[in-house]
């Protein structure tokens, strides 16, 4: 069976990755970085007792910061596939977090990509690496957006993704290594974060639904974006590797929305208007702003085959009943007299 690594294996897509590649077959590895608290609750439902089952998922402390710590993972993981989802990923706190996020998100992929030559090298062994690149990296470039069109980035998030993008295509070229860039569009779901402006939402429906919450708060309501399922993204992101031969993808819906239209499917799908209970904020309007980001993925079509299943409607009601659910349990909780934090959306 084959080995996969993954980096950024308690995020979203990370989840949704490791639950696909189970159900391929695949032995999955996953790094997390070390923290006081448990972190893992996106994958804990993956997770089998080592002393009781055959297990497949297997867990190893890391970071993109270390490259002593990646060399030494992939020398014991031995993998066949390696997808690197880990990063600082959110765009407004990049700019609060300059340094960090590009020591993470470009000079981290450039330690790993290191870390993957020089154990090839050594081994002998044949590895495929997946690179999460982002719709962010268009940033100014008008839509709609493909493999051929000019990065524009306009955050240092996305300054970061270019540049690790590059670095890719630098290796891929100088090494001869199967390195496939996926440009991914925005994608959703349950396990979105919770200070992502589509999970400020539909968490707030459900916590306004509930007597939970008064008001939202967000910031630029006209900027358009391509969302998409991540369930769908992460099987484009196996299909990279399936591959004969790499290459760079864009994967994406073709259709855009703005966030206002975001909130009346959200807020409507719960019978509220919206209006009645959002109110802008500054604090949540970036320095430079992408306003409309739509992808042209004929490319994955054509070569991958592949194609997204979960329309947009129904992605948000997912994301809606979701969050109600949530939103129930906690009042239960709070009824019961539990101290319950709200969502941390008050800074991002």
């Amino acid at each position: 069976m084959k080995r996969a690594l993954i980096t950024g294996i308690t995020g979203q897509d990370g989840s949704y990755l490791a639950e696909f590649l189970l159900g391929k077959g695949y032995y999955v590895h996953g790094i997390i970085r070390r923290a006081s608290s448990f972190n893992t609750n996106r994958i804990d439902h993956l997770y089998q007792d080592p002393h009781q089952v055959d297990g497949r998922l297997f867990l190893d402390y890391g970071d993109l910061t270390e490259g002593s710590g990646l060399r030494r993972i992939l020398d014991q993981v031995l993998p066949d596939e390696v997808y690197n989802l880990a990063a600082q990923s959110h765009v407004k706190v990049s700019f609060a977090q300059p340094e960090y996020t590009a020591d993470v998100v470009a000079s981290g992929v450039l330690r790993l990509l290191e870390s993957v030559r020089y154990h090839v090298q050594t081994t002998g062994r044949s590895v495929k690496l997946y690179q999460a690149g982002s719709s962010e990296m268009f940033g100014a470039a008008p839509p709609p957006q493909d493999e051929s069109t000019t990065f524009a980035p306009r955050s240092p998030y996305a300054v970061s993704k270019v540049a690790a993008h590059w670095y890719c295509v630098n290796y891929r070229e100088a090494y001869d290594l199967f390195i496939s860039n996926g440009i991914l569009f925005n994608h959703e779901s349950p396990r979105r974060g919770e200070t992502f402006v589509t999970r400020k939402i539909t968490r707030a429906v459900g916590r306004i639904m509930m007597g939970l919450q008064d008001k939202l708060y967000l910031g630029n309501l006209d900027a358009r974006r391509d969302w998409g399922h991540a369930k769908d993204y992460v099987e484009a992101m196996w299909l990279m590797l399936q591959q004969d031969h790499p290459g760079d993808y864009v994967i994406a819906t073709g259709e855009s929305y703005s966030v206002r239209e975001f909130l009346e499917a959200a807020f409507g799908y719960a019978k509220l208007d919206y209006r009645k209970y959002v109110e802008f904020d500054p604090r949540y309007v970036r320095p430079t702003d992408v306003d409309h980001l739509e992808g042209n993925a004929r490319k994955a079509q054509s070569d991958l085959g592949w194609k997204p299943r979960v329309e947009f409607l129904e992605l948000v009601r997912e994301m809606v009943d979701s969050d109600l659910e949530l939103a129930k349990q906690e009042k239960t909780l709070r009824s019961a007299g539990h101290a319950i934090a709200p969502p941390g959306a008050s800074r991002e």
